[in-house]
């Protein structure tokens, strides 16, 4: 796309070529000259705006992944956003790190090398605190983490880092898992400093404190799915279930979901007195017979009748009729 002119220097333009201060065809020739560009070949252009952009909105989705699943843990209202992505040499990123840092080491499986997710010592320090039960506050002076807080921190980040299988989805299907975690830049260098990484900033805010997430990706990681990181590949191969796969998703996932079932022998209703002067032997009445079934709840409600047994060594019942939802 040419460049714009404003009118201002449209007037000026047309006001030299009247005077003949400007000659057209000398323009002319000016403008058939090649435009001769810089180029920096210690920050060789690897990522391309098309792929910060496309990063931009997988990590978006990795926000939203976070600000639903870090509040199970954590207690607390979280938000997560995307601050900005560029692309900087991996010295840039290390030399910009304070000292001490929590920075993750992520093997990104199955494509080669690894990334590094970046949280914050405030953000760390809240987190800590808000496991342990405190208001998740951070600290006014900085400190090295403990064994014990770093224990918690791998915790969190392991969930963290699961959390990114879903957004790569489109892309290609990873399966990361954590290397270490370094307090220390000088111990994550997982490139060369020359190297060129796309970083992209995230803000995160757990309650009152927020800091930033930064997520360094090496070009040597992503080289393999380069060609993928665009808008029209990652739009074209989101995979969309019709309602028949879905309802099957949704049932294999309710079916791992754990639900107390209970046998009710009977039921009575004593006084306070007797309760509390109950002793070993004693006989309480109940309102059923032997020979009648048993009421089986699964949760609060009734959903079968059985007749007591045994099994090997276990108490057991065996289910003799099912009270459906219409019955």
């Amino acid at each position: 796309m040419g460049e714009v002119l404003s009118q201002s220097e449209i007037d000026s333009l047309l006001a030299a070529l009247s005077s003949g201060e400007l000659d057209a065809e000398t323009a002319m020739q000016e403008k058939e000259e090649k435009q001769v560009k810089n180029y920096d070949f210690s920050r060789p252009a690897k990522f391309s705006k098309e792929h910060l952009r496309t990063l931009g909105m997988i990590f978006e989705h990795y926000g939203r992944l976070l600000s639903t699943n870090l509040p199970v843990y954590l207690r607390k209202n979280v938000q997560v956003s995307v601050a900005s992505s560029e692309t900087v040499t991996f010295a840039e990123f290390s030399n910009a790190l304070s000292n001490p840092v929590l920075l993750t080491i992520v093997n990104f499986s199955p494509l080669q090398g690894s990334i590094i997710m970046e949280l914050t010592s405030g953000l760390g320090y809240a987190i800590i605190d808000r496991m342990l039960g405190g208001k998740g506050e951070t600290l006014e002076k900085t400190r090295e983490f403990s064994e014990i807080e770093m224990s918690i921190i791998e915790r969190v980040m392991v969930i963290c880092m699961q959390l990114l299988r879903e957004p790569w989805k489109n892309v290609t299907e990873v399966n990361p898992y954590l290397e270490r975690i370094e307090t220390n830049p000088q111990f994550a260098q997982i490139i060369s400093p020359s190297d060129m990484v796309a970083l992209v900033t995230m803000n995160v805010k757990v309650g009152d404190v927020e800091g930033l997430m930064n997520v360094c990706l090496p070009f040597f990681t992503l080289e393999s799915v380069m060609d993928r990181l665009n808008t029209k590949f990652w739009f074209a191969n989101m995979q969309k279930m019709d309602e028949e796969d879905y309802e099957q998703f949704i049932e294999t996932m309710v079916r791992k979901v754990d639900v107390p079932v209970k046998a009710v022998l009977g039921k009575s209703v004593i006084t306070v007195n007797d309760f509390v002067n109950i002793q070993v032997g004693d006989i309480i009445r109940l309102d059923s017979k032997v020979d009648d079934e048993l009421d089986v709840y699964v949760g609060n409600i009734k959903k079968f009748s059985a007749v007591p047994g045994a099994s090997k060594e276990a108490y057991a019942v065996r289910i003799t009729s099912v009270n459906r939802e219409e019955e």
